[in-house]
C-alpha cells in the first residue's frame, strides 16, 4: 500500500520528474553537520518543492519504525536487508601530538605502538588495532585506551590535549598536522579506509526525491575533501 501510495503520489505531483514531499535523512555526525551540508543546501536550491528533514545520529537504523528513507553510513557493515550503495571511501590517520611522542622511545615498528596510551573510537576499534602495508603486509596490535568514544570531535580535542593516540579520518586532521600539532606515526602503516554508504530499504518502488537523492551523493560524495573514490572501482 505504501509502495503504490508513493507511486500515485509521484505521478499527481512531479512535473519533468520533479522530486516533492519530504525526504527523510539520517547522517553521521561529524560529516552531517560539516561535509554535507554545502550539497545539501545545493540540492535544496536546485530541487525548491522538496523538503529534507536532517537527522544526525550515528547509530543503526530501524527504517519502519524511525521512519527513514535512507540513511549514510560510514564504516558500517552491510545489511542483506537493505540495499546499501558504496559511494566513498575515508582514508585514516594514525596521529598523536609530539609533546606525547617525545615521552616514548622513537616508534619505528607496530609492535611498538602498544607501550603508547590511546585515544579509542569505539565504534571502529577499542581493544587493538590492524594495519597495513602497500604491499598487503598486515599486523594487529593490542592498545589500551585510556579514552574510548564515539565521537570523532571528541578523539581529535583529546588526541590534541596529550592524552593519546588517535586513529581518525584524515580530513579532520589535515590541518593539524600541517600546523604541526598532531604528528603522523608510521605513515607507512595505515588502518583500512573505511567505506561510506547510502543504505535503503527494499522496495519495489523509490520515490523521484530518493532517487535524485540518491544521484547526488553518487556524484558529490567522492569529491568532497578527505574522500576518495572506492579502490575496488
Amino acid at each position: 500500500m505504501i509502495d503504490a501510495w508513493l507511486a500515485l503520489e509521484d505521478d499527481l505531483q512531479v512535473a519533468e520528474d520533479e522530486p516533492v514531499g519530504v525526504l527523510k535523512v539520517r547522517a553521521p555526525h561529524a560529516f552531517g553537520q560539516q561535509q554535507l551540508l554545502a550539497p545539501l543546501v545545493t540540492f535544496l536550491h536546485k530541487y525548491p518543492q522538496l523538503s529534507v528533514e536532517w537527522m544526525l545520529n550515528d547509530k543503526s537504523v530501524d527504517f519502519l519504525s524511525d521512519n527513514i528513507d535512507c540513511a549514510i553510513r560510514v564504516g558500517a557493515e552491510v545489511d542483506p536487508a537493505t540495499v546499501s550503495v558504496l559511494l566513498a571511501e575515508v582514508p585514516r590517520s594514525m596521529v598523536a601530538t609530539p609533546e606525547l611522542l617525545a615521552r616514548y622511545p622513537a616508534i619505528t615498528t607496530p609492535e611498538q605502538l602498544s607501550a603508547l596510551p590511546w585515544v579509542a573510537i569505539n565504534t571502529f576499534y577499542q581493544h587493538d588495532v590492524t594495519l597495513h602495508q602497500a604491499n598487503g603486509e598486515s599486523r594487529t596490535v593490542d592498545i589500551v585506551s585510556r579514552l574510548s568514544t564515539d565521537s570523532i570531535y571528541v578523539a581529535r580535542n583529546t588526541a590534541l590535549a596529550n592524552t593519546g593516540v588517535v586513529i581518525i579520518s584524515s580530513w579532520m586532521v589535515e590541518e593539524d598536522i600541517r600546523e604541526g600539532r598532531l604528528v603522523e606515526i608510521l605513515p607507512q602503516w595505515r588502518a583500512a579506509p573505511l567505506p561510506v554508504h547510502l543504505v535503503y530499504p527494499w522496495a519495489r518502488y523509490y520515490p523521484t526525491r530518493l532517487r535524485r537523492f540518491l544521484d547526488l551523493m553518487r556524484d558529490v560524495m567522492p569529491q568532497i575533501s578527505g574522500m576518495r573514490r572506492p579502490e575496488a572501482e
